[in-house]
C-alpha cells in the first residue's frame, strides 16, 4: 500500500492537535503513547518533510533514523527558548510551541511536495516483506540497527512510565477547621470544664498507607488523643473532636500535633496552633 506523504503530514497534524484534549482529560497509556511520538518523532519528521521534500532527498531508514535524531535535538531547544519567556517551561506551553512547530514545518512541506512532480513526491510503501539486508550499504545497515535500538529503548522506556506512575512530592496533609467544618468562626471564648469542639482533618498524599494519631495540648497540658487510624494514599479523614480546658486564664495557646506511623516525634516540627480564652462562666 503507498502512501502519500501529504497525507502522512495531514495524519500527524490532527494527531498532534488530538493530544490536546488528550492531556486534558486523560492519564492513561494513550496519553503516553501519543506523547512519545508527539515529542520523539513526530517534530523531526514533519522537518525532513519540509527540508527535503524529494523521493530521493534520503533513503527510507535514514529519514526514519534520522526523524527521531532531530526530534531529540529539537524539542530541547524549544524547551530552551520557552525557558526565557514569560510561559516558562510548563506543560501547555511546550505542547503548544512543539504543535506549532509541526504544524508549521508540515505545511512548508505539504506546500513543497505539492510543487513537486508526482513522480518526485515522497511516499511510503507498506509492504509485508523485509528489506534486503544483504544489499543495503554499511550506512544503511549502521542507521538501521541504530533505529531499531532507539526503538526498542523508547518502547521500553514508555512501557516503564505506563508501568509505573510518576509519584509527586510525598506528604501529609494537617488542618483543623471551625465548629462549623469551615475555616472561620475558629472558638475564642470557652467555658471552663466544657468542651470545645473543633474538626480536625488529615488526608494522606504519601503514595502509601499510613496511619495517624492527634495529640491536643492546652497550655502544655494535654487534653487529648485521638486515634485518626490508617489511610489509604488519598484518603481524608475528617471529625469533629473537642477538648476541656482545665485551667481559667487569658491568651492560652492549643497546640495540635500530628504523628504518623507510631513515631513519638511529631510530623510537623511547629504544630497547628490557635488561642483561646478561658472563662469560669459564660457571663465571665
Amino acid at each position: 500500500m503507498k502512501l502519500d506523504n501529504q497525507k502522512i503530514l495531514v495524519a500527524i497534524v490532527a494527531i498532534a492537535l488530538l493530544l490536546f484534549p488528550v492531556v486534558a482529560f486523560t492519564t492513561g497509556p494513550l496519553r503516553v503513547a501519543l506523547g512519545f511520538l508527539f515529542v520523539i518523532f513526530f517534530p523531526g519528521y514533519t522537518l525532513l518533510s519540509a527540508l527535503f521534500p524529494k523521493r530521493n532527498d534520503l533513503g527510507r531508514v535514514e529519514r526514519l533514523a534520522l526523524s527521531f535524531g532531530s526530534s531529540i535535538a529539537i524539542v530541547p531547544l524549544i524547551g530552551l527558548i520557552l525557558n526565557y519567556t514569560p510561559w516558562g517551561i510548563r506543560l501547555y506551553p511546550v505542547l503548544t510551541s512543539i504543535a506549532l512547530f509541526i504544524v508549521a514545518t508540515s505545511a512548508v512541506g505539504w506546500y513543497r511536495q505539492r510543487k513537486l512532480p508526482e513522480a518526485e513526491r515522497l511516499s511510503t510503501t507498506l509492504k509485508a516483506s523485509l528489506p534486503d539486508w544483504a544489499a543495503m550499504s554499511k550506512l544503511e545497515k549502521a542507521l538501521s540497527i541504530s533505529l531499531v535500538v532507539a526503538i526498542v529503548a523508547g518502547l521500553g522506556c514508555l512501557g516503564y512510565v505506563i508501568a509505573t506512575p510518576k509519584q509527586g512530592e510525598r506528604f501529609s496533609e494537617f488542618y483543623i477547621l471551625g465548629a462549623e467544618g469551615k475555616a472561620q468562626d475558629y472558638p475564642k471564648q470557652v467555658v471552663l470544664g466544657e468542651p470545645v469542639n473543633i474538626f480536625i482533618g488529615v488526608l494522606n498524599h504519601e503514595y502509601q498507607p499510613a496511619s495517624y494519631r492527634v495529640k491536643i495540648m492546652v497550655d502544655g497540658i494535654e487534653s487529648n488523643e485521638v486515634n485518626v487510624g490508617t489511610l489509604a494514599h488519598e484518603e481524608k479523614w475528617e471529625e469533629r473532636v473537642s477538648f476541656i480546658p482545665e485551667v481559667a486564664g487569658e491568651k492560652q495557646r492549643v497546640d495540635f500535633y500530628l504523628y504518623k506511623n507510631g513515631n513519638d516525634e511529631a510530623y510537623f516540627e511547629e504544630p497547628l496552633h490557635l488561642y483561646i480564652d478561658v472563662v469560669m462562666s459564660p457571663s465571665s
